[in-house]
């Protein structure tokens, strides 16, 4: 890991990165491509020393509420959070300043702040997104070897519902020839139907690759499964959507099964929902006030 000091925290959008890499080690991860121009090894992580302050001077001065997103780029529930408590530092104060919050992470090392979710979504809008790319544990072990296991995150999805946070999953990516079967598929829906997830956001069967994202995903077919980058070398070529030869079938069984259960798989609805901000108090005080 290495320090540096940031000159900003949130984005036009109000996201925001604390860390920048990783050390999960999923084989398909879109942050290791070259068009992010990160100038150190994906897995030394850059930590923004000056990250809490940062964010708190800029919530302070925030002329209005919004919603405040963090794990697009990286997940926020690496290792090392667990001893330096950025996230848990942020959270605290998304909430003292009244702020919604929303995160995307594969690690069950979310469940440690649970308590700081469930009151932020008690006084505005708390969403977690959780990543659920296989139904099968040992498949999950090839592909995202260094984080919590489906199993592990379905669980996170459950204790969330119990706690009354709303949840979306993202059904990605879907590797062509590993795991875009109706089988995985169905049973990822399963387990989403159970947890009673918000929506489910999927861009379709397949994944996308770029320079040296494609390089880091080839080297890893070659360990865990032999013969496979030459076939997806001969198929796709350098392509940077990767369609499963299932996407057709598969998308159409997914949206029926979405729509049987309830499940929101619009993604432009789903985002929309993530971006808009809910002051419940306001709106509980308001609703007494007609009365």
């Amino acid at each position: 890991m290495h320090y540096v000091k940031a000159k900003g925290i949130l984005s036009p959008k109000n996201g925001m990165n604390l860390y920048r890499g990783c050390s999960h080690g999923c084989i398909y991860c879109d942050s290791r491509s070259k068009c992010y121009n990160m100038q150190h090894d994906f897995e030394d992580i850059e930590i923004k020393e000056n990250a809490v302050e940062l964010l708190e001077n800029t919530l302070k001065h925030k002329r209005k509420k919004c919603m405040i997103g963090t794990g697009s780029m990286t997940d926020p529930y690496i290792p090392l959070e667990m001893e330096l408590q950025n996230v848990r530092k942020a959270l605290s104060l998304i909430y003292e300043n009244g702020f919604g919050f929303t995160v995307i992470t594969k690690s069950n090392r979310i469940l440690r702040d649970i308590d700081l979710l469930q009151k932020i979504n008690e006084k505005t809008k708390c969403v977690v997104q959780m990543t659920l790319t296989t139904a099968d544990e040992e498949l999950c072990r090839k592909i995202e070897p260094n984080v919590s296991t489906s199993k592990e995150r379905f669980e996170v999805l459950k204790q969330m519902r119990d706690a009354g946070i709303p949840t979306v999953v993202w059904l990605s990516p879907i590797l062509p020839f590993i795991n875009d079967t109706w089988e995985n598929i169905s049973a990822i829906l399963d387990m989403c139907i159970e947890a009673k997830v918000y929506g489910i956001i999927c861009f379709g069967m397949g994944v996308t690759l770029r320079d040296r994202n494609r390089e880091y995903f080839y080297n890893q077919l070659d360990k865990h499964f032999p013969g496979l980058k030459e076939k997806y070398i001969k198929i796709y070529g350098n392509r940077y959507v990767i369609n499963s030869f299932n996407n057709n079938t598969l998308m159409k069984q997914f949206n029926d099964k979405c729509d049987e259960h309830g499940i929101v798989h619009n993604n432009d609805l789903i985002f929309e929902y993530l971006h808009t901000f809910e002051e419940k108090q306001l709106s509980k005080q308001l609703s007494l006030w007609e009365l």
